[in-house]
This record gives C-alpha cells, structure tokens and sequence, in this order.
C-alpha cells in the first residue's frame, strides 16, 4: 500500500499583485492605458496594503498611516483609488465621498451629545467599523469642516485606521483661507509627517479625451430656444406631477417646480441663491434620481458663496450618480469664465461631461 503526501496549498497571491491583476482588468474592460504616474500610484498602494495589514514597519520610521493622493482634475485619482479599493482584502473597508461623510459624522455626534468630546467618541465609533478607509475629494474650504477633518484625521491615526485621501491639493495647500488656515495646521503636519504624499499628475484631464466621455446628464442652451414644457417632457413629468410644490428638507422649506417620481426641476435661485447646505443637496439626490435645474448663470459672475453652493452640488450629484439636466442662456464656455471658485476647475471637468444640446438638434431633451 503506497502513502500519499497531502496536496500543498497553493501560495496566497500577495495582495500587491493582486490589486495590480485587478486594475489593469478594469484598464482592459475600458480600453484604457495608464500612465506611468497611475501605475506608480496602484504600485504603491499596494505595497502599502501588504505592510499596513501585514503590521510592518522599517528600521528608520513607522509604517505610513495612510497615502494621500492628490493631482489636478481629471488625472484618474478617484479610478486608481477605487480599483484599490475593489481589490483590497479588507472586510471591514468603507469608500467615503468629502461631504455625505461629514454629514454622517455630524450625525454620529448628535448621538453623543451631552457627554465629554463628541467628535473623539464619533470618530473611535467609525474606527470600530472600518479597518480600511477610503475618502475621495479631500478638500476644506470653511471653519466648521476644518476643526471637525482636523481632529478626525487624528483620532483615526491614533486608532490605527487605514487612510487613502484623494485630493485636487497638496497638503499645503487644503486651507489656503488665511482666516482658519492657522486651525488646520496640524491636521497638514499630521498628512504630511504620517501619510505617503503622492503627486498623481499627467497633465491631461482624461475626462476630456474625445470618445472617452461617460455623459451623466445633458446641457441645454439656450435655454429661451427650447419649446414650452420642453423640461417636464425631458424629466416625464405629466398631469400628475405636483408643479409649484414646497417640501421641508433638514427642517426649512425647499421650493421645486415640478416633482413626480424620481424627477425633480428648481430653479438655480432656489438652489444656490438661498442658504441651502450640502445635507440638502444630499437629500435631493437620495430622493430623487433625475434632477433639472433651470436658469443657470455665468458663475464666474457670481458671489462667492453662491459659487460654493453650485460646486458643492455639482460634486454630489456626479459622486451620488444623479442624472443632471442644466439649462442656460450661456454656452458651457461662458458659464465657465470669469473668476470662478478655486475648486471650479474640478466642477468645470464634470460639467463638460454633460452632453450638450441646442434647440433644434435630434435630441431626448
């Protein structure tokens, strides 16, 4: 009788390689090249995984808390993080967008009122649930969202979270305000003292790239050209729907034009003349999935605060997947010039992703 020696497992695949394997899928499915800065990036961070899990840190410092990612728009920041992401071993992991996060964390510590430090309690809460953490869009631009990242970002490093940050910014340059820069400070010496800082910049927005465009909405100009009704006949809006309708949205009212279904149509005045928060556009895109936003201006033109709002829309209506149709006198050119916010230039590459139409052409609008 002869003895068989047990079948040796197969090796685990290292989970660097694994996360490479699984991005340049993603790059072939979409016919897609990288860059040598992206592959340097996917590179990296699965090297960083691999220490981060396996607990190992070099001779001379401590094993990085977390990569921070940063490069101007369009530069592939958000699919090199989400292919890691995708791939990451990690049960406990959460992917985070800059401002449903803030948001959920506000939340968290109404839970705590009343006892001592909230924002310590929330955030070692959060630290219990996520052993990986992913946040796209890093960026402050006001005091409330620079004292809340600022200790934040400290009490996850202390609890040993892991951290990817994808940003438009390098560190320095998070809180340029000079009005609240000074509060932020440690929160830049934290980055840069305890994260990999990587600079993911080609130097080709590839959003822009002809043929490589994912449209998510449409842009109609001019908007006195279209036909009466034109907008409810886009959204399917019939006799139905309520027309003039106010709802209360985080306890104030927010007035639409016309809502039924998953669509809604508001005016831009509405939205972001009035002193609507980034929870209420939140709301708007979790409750309904098509949104039209009629009589856009050139924002350039506009008060700085106005800017902020659109931007702040913008930004969670594309991360949330919301189907966008603006309407405007303008052309997207013009709607972009001027002296526009410092973040336009991320709103302004989404916005081109917009399909545009004018009256007239054969479209769905």
């Amino acid at each position: 009788m002869t003895s068989r020696e047990p079948a040796l497992a197969a090796p685990a695949e290292p989970i660097g390689r694994r996360i490479e394997r699984h991005f340049d899928a993603l790059l072939e499915a979409r016919g897609y090249r990288a860059d040598t800065a992206q592959r340097t990036a996917i590179v990296q961070l699965g090297q960083w995984l691999e220490s981060f899990l396996g607990g190992k840190s070099g001779w001379l410092r401590r094993l990085p808390a977390g990569i921070y990612l940063w490069g101007g728009v369009g530069r592939g920041k958000s699919f090199v993080m989400d292919a890691f992401f995708a791939a990451a071993p990690v049960a406990a992991k959460r992917r985070v967008h800059f401002h449903a996060f803030l948001q959920e964390l506000q939340e968290r510590m109404r839970e705590f009122a009343g006892q001592p430090d909230p924002l310590a309690l929330a955030a070692k809460a959060l630290a219990g649930e996520a052993r990986l953490l992913c946040f796209d869009e890093f960026h402050v631009h006001d005091i409330g969202d620079a004292v809340l990242l600022g200790r934040l970002l400290k009490v996850l490093v202390e609890e040993g979270v892991g951290l990817v940050c994808t940003s438009n910014y390098d560190p320095d340059g998070l809180c340029p305000n000079p009005l609240y820069r000074e509060r932020f400070k440690p929160a830049i010496a934290l980055i840069e003292k305890r994260f990999l800082v990587l600079q993911l910049d080609a130097g080709e927005d590839y959003r822009l790239r002809r043929g490589d465009q994912e449209t998510w909405g449409r842009y109609c100009w001019p908007q006195s050209g279209f036909a009466e009704g034109w907008i409810e006949a886009r959204l399917g809006l019939g006799a139905a729907a309520e027309r003039d309708a106010v709802v209360s949205v985080n306890h104030h009212p927010l007035r639409l034009l016309a809502m039924g279904g998953e669509s809604a149509w508001l005016d831009f005045d509405e939205l972001c003349r009035r002193p609507h928060s980034s929870a209420d556009f939140l709301w708007l895109c979790r409750r309904f999935r098509q949104l039209a936003i009629s009589n856009v201006p050139c924002l350039g033109e506009e008060a700085i605060d106005v800017q902020q709002r659109m931007v702040n829309l913008i930004d969670i209506a594309y991360d949330a997947g919301t189907e966008l149709l603006l309407a405007s006198q303008a052309s997207l050119d013009d709607l972009c010039r001027g002296k526009p916010h410092m973040d336009f230039s991320r709103t302004r590459s989404r916005l081109q992703q917009l399909r545009p139409v004018r009256p007239g052409e054969p479209t769905d609008c």
